[in-house]
């Protein structure tokens, strides 16, 4: 079972999102508790993928066409910390 943890952001991120992609999120954080990162790969609509540049070492899901979760796994079996949910812009603040 995996933990995820959200940064104290995420929060504020999630309440300005529409609320299909708060539907998403919440399957995203399901499909991950249960089974990780190999779980989201195996779905192909999420586009789950390595980020590169400013954002290596973390990964981004895709939640709709606009919306994205950028997140990191940590620990390798452990922790996945959801650093942003956003839409598509991943310059790094």
């Amino acid at each position: 079972m995996w933990l995820v943890y959200e940064h104290r952001r995420v929060s504020k991120q999630l309440s300005s999102a529409p609320q299909d992609v708060l539907k998403k999120y919440e399957k995203w954080k399901d499909i991950v508790t249960l089974s990780g990162p190999q779980g989201l790969r195996k779905l192909k609509g999420l586009h789950d993928e390595a980020l590169s540049g400013e954002w290596k070492g973390y990964r981004s899901s895709r939640l709709n066409l606009q919306y994205r979760v950028i997140y990191k796994v940590e620990n390798e079996q452990i922790l996945i910390q959801v650093v942003k949910v956003t839409p598509h812009d991943y310059r790094r603040k």
